[in-house]
């Protein structure tokens, strides 16, 4: 552009130096927000200790909006009934909603697994002899999952997941663990 065409032009030189320094330092703020962002959307990850087998897995169980069929195996092996090995597919929403509490409450921890996937005859045996467990438990289906996080405190760990507001959230601090499940959105 000419000096002769920029004075016929409305933007005189000083506006012109406000837009652009105003439009770089956007361009400085965007792209980091972005970039964070679009990272979280193309991958999910968790990482899980099984307390009674001694299992651990540390995974990235769904990438670009697909969920890798090998990473989840890996999971419902170690979310098994570790009373018989009985295996029963994981909802899916369950490990997202424990992505999204591992990303809330920052800690790079693996979550302690109390129970994961019970069969009908363990929920049954459980119901018997222990208080508080549901004769039609989520865990049967798959959808419930008991857990702590180390180094984070219980009722925290319980805040974060009612923030959530997806399925249900029970707190059981005499137990040390913390229930969230893919049901209904209910608390207790």
């Amino acid at each position: 552009m000419s000096l002769k065409h920029a004075e016929h032009n409305p933007i005189n030189r000083r506006t012109f130096l406000k837009l652009g320094i105003a439009g770089a330092t956007a361009a400085t703020l965007v792209p980091s927000s972005v970039f964070a962002k679009s990272v979280e959307e193309r991958h999910r990850s968790i990482a899980l200790y099984n307390l009674h087998t001694g299992e651990s897995i540390k995974t990235t169980y769904w990438e670009d909006g697909v969920y890798h069929a090998e990473a989840l195996q890996e999971l419902n092996q170690l979310l098994r009934d570790h009373r018989n090995n009985e295996l029963h597919a994981i909802d899916m929403k369950l490990f997202d909603l424990l992505h999204k509490i591992q990303q809330r409450s920052g800690s790079k921890k693996a979550f302690h697994v109390i129970s994961g996937y019970r069969s009908p005859q363990t929920n049954a045996l459980l119901h018997n002899t222990t208080h508080g467990v549901a004769t039609k438990s989520l865990h049967m289906q798959g959808k419930a999952i008991d857990i702590r996080l180390p180094g984070f405190q219980l009722e925290d760990l319980r805040k974060v997941a009612m923030r959530e507001k997806v399925g249900g959230v029970g707190f059981y601090p005499k137990s040390n663990f913390v229930h969230v499940d893919t049901g209904r959105v209910r608390y207790w």
